[in-house]
């Protein structure tokens, strides 16, 4: 879990480096030049247009649709991570018995606890760092957007329902739905699994910290978040439903009891 909030500080700062880099001002256009102007931003802002010339010139609706059909591309992922998360859960009993056997916490028998954690890991096949798998995929489509959107004059001047896509929600609303969909999603991610201080402070951080970015991003990223949040909880909970609906009614019974 420690690794996981170092690579989610890594990846943060690679996003404001990049959302900050010399090409921000310059209009991407099919003659763009570089790695991440020709397979990365040309290709999301020419999607964005060509949906939006099939919905009627509506960009809203077409960044709705493009980010659910990324939402599907990457979903093979998307479902590794949530199976993930259930072996780690499953995991958890013996897990438990390693800590309380290996107590100690000076450094041999730490070390000896990390060795036999990662021979319980590979016994059972569980990756513990493919939880962030998708993370590290989902950051260049992030930054990708960011810069599809206010480097291209049609997306960035276009508006949908009461905001403009180029510009901050004059309100405020989808930061804070951007932020409340985020903690569904990670706490349906994490039902089921044992609590613990770093898990908590990640439940409560990336919501925060995406309510502070999508305060100063174009409104466009921030419905592209909500978007891409709404179909991971409803993918989430169709693939954990099962153990979610065990786990409520073991908490009812134990709450009649």
């Amino acid at each position: 879990m420690n690794k996981r909030i170092l690579l989610l500080f890594g990846l943060l700062s690679v996003f404001l480096l990049l959302t900050g880099c010399s090409e921000f001002n310059k209009p991407i256009t099919e003659e763009s030049t570089g790695f991440w102007n020709e397979y990365i931003v040309y290709p999301l802002s020419w999607l964005i247009k060509e949906m939006a010339y099939l919905l009627g010139g509506n960009f809203g609706l077409s960044i709705i649709v493009v980010t659910i059909l990324i939402r599907l591309v990457i979903l093979p992922l998307m479902i590794k991570q949530t199976k993930s998360s259930k072996a780690m859960q499953a995991l958890q009993p013996e897990m438990k018995k390693l800590r309380e056997k290996y107590s100690s916490k000076d450094a041999k028998t730490q070390q000896k606890l990390q060795q036999e954690t990662m021979a319980l890991f590979q016994k059972h096949g569980v990756n513990p760092m493919a939880g962030c798998f998708p993370l590290i995929i989902q950051m260049p489509i992030l930054i990708g957007f960011y810069h599809a959107i206010s480097r291209t004059r049609e997306i960035a001047q276009d508006s949908f329902l009461w905001f403009d896509l180029g510009e901050k929600d004059p309100y405020y609303i989808l930061p804070i739905v951007a932020g409340i969909t985020t903690f569904i999603q990670q706490k349906i991610m994490m039902a089921g699994q044992e609590q613990n201080p770093q898990m908590a402070m990640m439940l409560w951080m990336m919501p925060i910290m995406i309510v502070i970015f999508a305060f100063n991003f174009p409104a466009a990223l921030s419905l592209y978040w909500v978007v891409g949040n709404i179909f991971m909880i409803v993918q989430t909970y169709f693939i954990k439903g099962p153990d979610l609906k065990v786990q409520t009614s073991g908490n009812a019974g134990g709450a009649k009891k």
